[in-house]
């Protein structure tokens, strides 16, 4: 799980733009079982929160490398962003469908 934030007038291009970059290479990576964008406009503020599903802990190295903890960033997050956590946050699934 991962928090940003950007203004909302960009909030459609930041959408595409994730889609383009961060969204694709998570489920491009061997072993992510979904990668999900949501969204909240508030005032003049979009926050974020991406949230992928993986296999393992292994699987999620494929994707982020040694450090799973550290955030990804992609070339023009920072044209984008305005907030953002440097770090992701790892849950275990405790109940599912």
């Amino acid at each position: 799980m991962w928090r940003g934030a950007v203004r909302a007038d960009d909030a459609d291009a930041y959408v595409e733009y994730l889609e383009q970059t961060g969204l694709q290479a998570l489920r491009g990576t061997t072993g992510n079982q979904g990668a999900y964008a949501f969204r909240r406009i508030d005032g003049d503020r979009c926050d974020f929160l991406v949230l992928s599903l993986w296999g393992s802990l292994d699987d999620v190295k494929r994707f982020a490398g040694d450090d799973p903890e550290r955030a990804v960033f992609y070339p023009e997050d920072e044209r984008f962003l305005i907030d953002r956590e440097l770090t992701v946050t790892h849950w275990d699934v405790a109940s599912g469908p």
